[in-house]
């Protein structure tokens, strides 16, 4: 069964969602980190981290509701 466009604009939809959020995630640990008095490149590399854990999350999360609303 091929996708419709409507679920490949939903998937499109919540792909930038996760990004994003996961961005929002990432400034706030970048800021989290800074204030508590880590060097520049600690709280970029702390930023980073939580932006790479909190997007693999989102997308496990989105692929199994997606898995279980399908079935």
């Amino acid at each position: 069964m091929s996708p419709t466009m409507t679920t490949l604009s939903l998937l499109a939809m919540a792909l930038l969602a996760a990004v994003l959020l996961s961005a929002l995630v990432a400034v706030g640990a970048g800021l989290l980190a800074r204030m508590d008095g880590a060097s520049l490149p600690a709280a970029v590399l702390r930023a980073g981290v939580a932006f790479g854990a909190s997007l693999t999350l989102l997308i496990t999360l989105f692929t199994l509701s997606t898995s279980a609303l399908t079935k």
